[in-house]
């Protein structure tokens, strides 16, 4: 599935090659798991062999690749299907795609901020627990989070 092209073109990037046990092993991602993803439409058509069997192209390996880092940053399950509906819906939906990628952005600094926080509590206790917390800034000296 492609942002700006519709599935079954004819480039050689839409050509299906894969088996699933090939995209399973290249995406990280189960058998079931890309069954379920067709099943629930956050893949778009995948097309079949003579014998019936899936076979994927680059451009949905290209996909995956995507519903993965979106996966990555929180996104649930019914965000990212809507997602592929507005993407099939053509052009017309950029603005709420646009609205979509905004506020996963706004999720993921927030979420970046909070470990930034943490990471600061944790290299204060390190220090802590080498004898150096004299060396540690006072950002994470001030932290609410200082007992044992």
């Amino acid at each position: 599935m492609s942002e700006t092209a519709p599935h079954g073109g004819g480039s050689d990037r839409e050509q299906p090659r894969y088996s699933i046990g090939e995209v399973a092993e290249r995406s990280g991602l189960s058998r079931d798991t890309l069954r379920w993803y067709e099943r629930i439409g956050l893949m778009d058509y995948i097309g079949r062999d003579h014998a019936g069997k899936r076979r994927f192209s680059d451009r949905d390996l290209e996909w995956l690749t995507l519903i993965g880092r979106l996966r990555t940053t929180g996104m649930s399950v019914a965000d990212m299907v809507r997602y592929a509906e507005l993407v099939r819906a053509g052009e017309t939906t950029f603005p709420q795609r646009l609205e979509m990628f905004r506020n996963t952005r706004a999720d993921v600094l927030a979420k970046i901020d909070e470990l930034r926080q943490t990471l600061a509590v944790l290299d204060y206790k390190i220090a802590l627990y080498e004898g150096k917390a004299q060396e540690v800034g006072p950002r994470a000296a001030q932290s609410p989070n200082r007992g044992p």
